[in-house]
């Protein structure tokens, strides 16, 4: 079981370094990893009525997650989330009158804590060897996604329950937020996540086929 969980992730078996190189490699990745998401929070399409719209940001988080590992994935959207929060304009409905910590509390933020979550999952069933096969790496895809739907439709519900629940149009506060927070993404949802479990173990099988 030991040996399972410490096994090489990709950026690791792409990229060998050691000493102060292995320091300067997860400097530039972290940097990467930063521009990556915000590049990818802004590819959005809007799908109202909901305030969320669909992004390529889930992409972009639970990939980096399994090529990076835990640590350092998580090193990596917490320092998205730390520019985020000082103000920049990083997020993908972030904007010069929308940003910061009050971006960060508004329809968005459940899923924010969602993409922390789901980081560490993926990083750690990459380091048992799921990301090296497609249906290890949909599993675990499919868990990361979970976790990032859970914190984020119940601060949605939250904040619906108090200001913005419509009567007139949904039966209950639980029928808006999966109106708003869940069913318009699931077929964009399950593309992305298609092509995250297609994508990292074709990277693995290409490292494979280059050493061999």
């Amino acid at each position: 079981m030991a040996e399972t969980a410490s096994r090489h992730v990709l950026t690791e078996a792409l990229w060998p370094a050691e000493g102060a190189g292995l320091w300067v490699k997860r400097a530039l990745l972290v940097a990467v990893g930063i521009a990556a998401l915000a590049i990818c929070a802004k590819v959005k399409v809007p799908v109202w009525p909901s305030p969320v719209a669909i992004s390529l940001g889930t992409f972009a988080v639970l990939t980096i997650g399994a090529a990076y590992g835990p640590r350092l994935g998580l090193a990596t959207i917490g320092g998205w989330m730390l520019i985020g929060a000082l103000g920049f304009d990083v997020f993908q409905n972030s904007s010069a009158g929308t940003s910061g910590l009050a971006y960060m509390m508004g329809a968005t933020g459940g899923y924010l804590v969602g993409y922390l979550l789901a980081t560490v999952a993926l990083g750690l069933a990459a380091r048992r060897g799921w990301d090296r096969s497609v249906g290890g790496m949909a599993l675990a895809l499919l868990a990361g996604n979970a976790l990032i739907y859970v914190p984020g439709l119940l601060w949605l519900g939250y904040l619906i329950a108090n200001g913005l629940f419509d009567p007139a149009r949904y039966a209950s506060v639980w029928d808006q937020t999966l109106a708003w927070g869940l069913t318009p993404f699931l077929i964009g949802d399950a593309l992305k996540l298609a092509l995250a479990a297609v994508l990292v173990p074709g990277l693995w099988k290409l490292i494979g086929t280059a050493r061999a």
